[in-house]
């Protein structure tokens, strides 16, 4: 089991609060996702089913009490931010145009 042992930290930036991931919850994050995954109750072919969300909240509650992330203010966020550095280091192993990278 996961223990949450770093406080995360927001910080001000001109669009409002930002909230700064620590390691132990980035690692909660995708260990919640792969097992929501391997469930089966929410996926939907290439997607998560509407609601998914919510129930990656209610499992990461039970992992990091003290963290509290929110499915719509933190995750959505968090998970968006994943699947984009994800692309890029799939696109430099991977990729037609990686220029010999791999």
């Amino acid at each position: 089991m996961l223990s949450f042992s770093q406080s995360s930290v927001s910080f001000q930036n001109s669009r409002g609060t930002k909230r700064k991931w620590v390691p132990e919850e980035d690692v909660a994050l995708v260990a919640c996702i792969v097992d929501l995954y391997n469930v089966g109750t929410y996926n939907a072919d290439t997607r998560f089913k509407t609601g998914y969300l919510n129930e990656l909240e209610r499992m990461l509650e039970k992992v990091l009490p003290h963290a509290i992330l929110k499915a719509k203010l933190n995750l959505e966020s968090m998970i968006r931010t994943l699947k984009r550095d994800w692309a890029i280091v799939y696109d430099m192993l991977r990729g037609k145009d990686n220029s010999g990278f791999g």
